[in-house]
């Protein structure tokens, strides 16, 4: 008898405990589903560990349960920027007219890649706190900071989005930079310069062996670009190690190269004509526009760009391409965050007059498909990861809502709670029409 309880005793040691998750109940004044613009009113969500477990209304809490009371508030699946550069921080201000490639070359060339990463720590808390709970990183890394930043959110070193990152841009010799030819390795590690088949190939396989998730590269920045076969041959590439790529584009003529090559994406797409717009629809291609605000293109010294951009947009939606949202927040202004940075390109979107469901589709629907994580975020549903947010007032009804995120939850974890679950100055459910 006493050798089996022995033998009890060692087993039960060594078989790993079961633990059990604490159920959260939330309950939602108002829930908005992007994805088919229905908003539902007075709903109980069930989160058990990282995921949600059910969405109803009239749901039994479970005794037990820690209840969050939301019913002042709109919840809503957690944002998505699909365009940011976590691990740069550029001091933005009037001396960059005229003079932006030559400033964002001196950053590069003297930030080393430890900064960088303890950068990415800070603006990645930063984004989680305004509600981007996921986030696709298109590099300006150095060497592959935005790697060692994901690993470490991923192994609970500190809080921040789900981050899909691109490691190493890959593009024709000089990138976005002007290189000094006396020290032309200057470049690097910034980029890949690749213009070879074997150095495309070669720069792809490097980055994903360094963990790269998405493979950016850049297409026009100098007065040669990627052809539609270079292009094409980088995607097969790709795809075959199970990985999109994101083309950054200027021009019309290298827009439609990567759109008939089969990018996943148009990064900015400038000057993208009605016709490779319509390709693009054709072909599913998403366009991540990054339509920084008028303040920032006055501080460039090229106001001019903000109308072509709000042009573009506008003609994207008109024609009906899939619209994804980005950023590309490298940068603070007026003491703003950099979460709170990324929010500002909701000013350029109202501009443009594209409606809010269409917005929030953007920040959420579309924009999980496009990163490949749309079984897992991007909506509020059974099964999914528990990424959410909530907000006072409507964002259908006014999307500026977005920049007052007042809870976030992260797989699970609560990251910000309102002072006061139930504020009185909020003290009315936000208005909706269940449909």
């Amino acid at each position: 008898m006493r050798r089996l309880l022995l033998t009890i005793c060692v087993l039960a040691f060594l078989i790993p405990q079961i633990s059990v998750s604490q159920i959260i109940a939330i309950k939602a004044g108002l829930l908005i589903d992007p994805a088919s613009g229905k908003s539902f009113n007075s709903r109980i969500i069930l989160v058990e560990g990282e995921r949600i477990k059910s969405v109803g209304f009239g749901t039994a809490v479970p005794p037990g349960a820690r209840v969050i009371d939301l019913s002042a508030f709109t919840v809503l699946p957690g944002l998505i920027d699909a365009h940011t550069h976590l691990c740069t921080d550029v001091a933005l201000d009037s001396s960059w007219q005229g003079r932006i490639t030559e400033r964002f070359t001196s950053y590069i060339l003297q930030t080393s890649t430890s900064y960088r990463a303890l950068t990415g720590v800070v603006k990645a808390a930063s984004m989680l706190e305004s509600g981007f709970t996921t986030v696709r990183d298109v590099g300006n890394a150095g060497n592959y900071a935005d790697t060692d930043l994901r690993r470490a959110i991923e192994n609970g070193l500190f809080p921040g989005p789900t981050i899909i990152n691109a490691g190493r841009i890959i593009a024709p010799y000089g990138g976005q930079l002007q290189l000094n030819p006396e020290r032309p390795g200057l470049g690097t590690p910034e980029y890949f310069y690749a213009d070879t088949r074997d150095e495309m190939r070669k720069a792809i396989r490097e980055n994903i062996h360094f963990g790269a998730k998405v493979i950016k590269v850049v297409v026009d920045n100098q007065p040669y670009s990627y052809s539609e076969d270079d292009l094409r041959f980088m995607v097969e590439e790709a795809r075959r190690a199970g990985l999109k790529v994101a083309a950054h584009c200027h021009t019309p003529e290298a827009a439609r190269n990567a759109v008939m090559a089969g990018v996943a994406s148009i990064e900015h797409g400038t000057r993208m004509d009605d016709e490779t717009l319509m390709l693009a629809r054709k072909n599913g291609t998403a366009l991540v526009g990054t339509e920084m605000p008028r303040e920032v293109w006055e501080l460039f010294g090229a106001e001019q760009r903000y109308a072509v951009l709000i042009d573009r947009l506008q003609r994207a939606h008109r024609i009906g391409v899939t619209l994804v949202y980005g950023s590309d927040a490298l940068y603070e202004t007026g003491n703003r965050t950099r979460g709170e940075m990324a929010l500002t390109i909701l000013d350029s979107w109202k501009d443009a007059g594209v409606p809010p469901l269409e917005t929030l589709r953007a920040m959420t629907a579309n924009a999980a498909k496009l990163l490949g994580v749309e079984n897992e975020r991007g909506a509020v549903a059974a099964g999914l990861a528990a990424d959410l947010i909530a907000v006072p007032g409507n964002p259908l009804k006014d999307i500026f809502a977005l920049k007052q995120v007042e809870f976030v939850m992260k797989n699970g974890k609560v990251i910000k709670t309102p002072q006061q679950e139930s504020p009185a100055k909020h003290n009315k459910t936000p208005e909706s029409k269940e449909k």
